[in-house]
């Protein structure tokens, strides 16, 4: 059975690798067993705290930058990775989140995070997805959130791109799960990181939050690692189109 977790001669880009949920996806990759391409906009050449945890995990590691709010980077990003040969897993991690009621959220700030939160996730996807569905095989995870079911508060542009992200899984999905193309998507709940602080730091929404979570805390970023590792992995070759929750309980509460 252990077999079906094997990712052993695998290459996985992940982007958003250098710090928080996408970290902790590219170590447990590695530790699985793939090469990773690791990708984030301030990433550093060598001596990275992912290029660490990939290399003690006996598993080789590159390192590329892109800005996923630049669409031109973004296409350069496509091609240098496709440049490197056959990629085997793409983990589309990279995102971004804006606070600002909806009455004050100005189109910039909308703009800003449906670029990085959809439509570079979209172009990277066509880009790499073309050569998997040539190839007949591949496997593509989306980290979408909690808020690819619920509306949240003060964050529109956010809720909406991640709603976009499990609309996306499932139409490609669609084309390609007869091309042996996976794809998949992962919605953390409620996970100790930066981009949830200032929810740890509200006096009224930590606590709340907090009380609906069966599980009784907040995630970590390792949580993510075994569904990662589930949906990039032969263990997964029937499953597609899904929105795997892994959120402690709190869509079941």
């Amino acid at each position: 059975m252990t077999t079906l977790f094997d990712l052993t001669g695998r290459t996985a880009v992940v982007t958003g690798a250098r710090r928080g949920i996408g970290l902790a996806m590219a170590e447990a990759l590695a530790l699985a067993g793939a090469d990773i391409v690791g990708v984030s906009a301030q990433l550093e050449a060598d001596g990275s705290e992912v290029e660490r945890r990939v290399r003690a995990a006996g598993r080789r590691f590159t390192a590329l930058r892109a800005d996923l709010a630049d669409r031109a980077a973004v296409h350069r990003l496509a091609r240098d990775v496709t440049a490197l040969g056959p990629i085997d897993i793409l983990v589309n991690n990279g995102g971004t989140i804006a606070r600002t009621p909806a009455v004050d959220h100005p189109d910039q700030m909308w703009d800003h995070v449906i670029e990085v939160n959809l439509s570079s996730q979209f172009v990277l996807s066509r880009e790499i997805g073309r050569t998997m569905v040539e190839r007949g095989h591949g496997k593509i995870i989306f980290t979408a959130s909690l808020l690819s079911f619920q509306g949240g508060i003060t964050v529109p542009g956010y809720a909406a791109s991640k709603s976009g992200v499990a609309g996306l899984t499932r139409a490609l999905a669609n084309e390609w799960a007869g091309h042996g193309v996976n794809v998949n998507a992962i919605a953390p709940g409620y996970i100790a990181t930066d981009n949830t602080q200032a929810l740890r730091d509200d006096p009224d929404r930590e606590p709340a939050i907090l009380a609906r979570i069966p599980a009784g805390r907040w995630g970590r970023a390792d949580d993510l690692g075994g569904a990662t590792v589930f949906l990039a992995s032969a263990a997964s070759d029937y499953v597609n189109g899904i929105v795997l929750p892994v959120d402690g309980g709190w869509l079941g509460r």
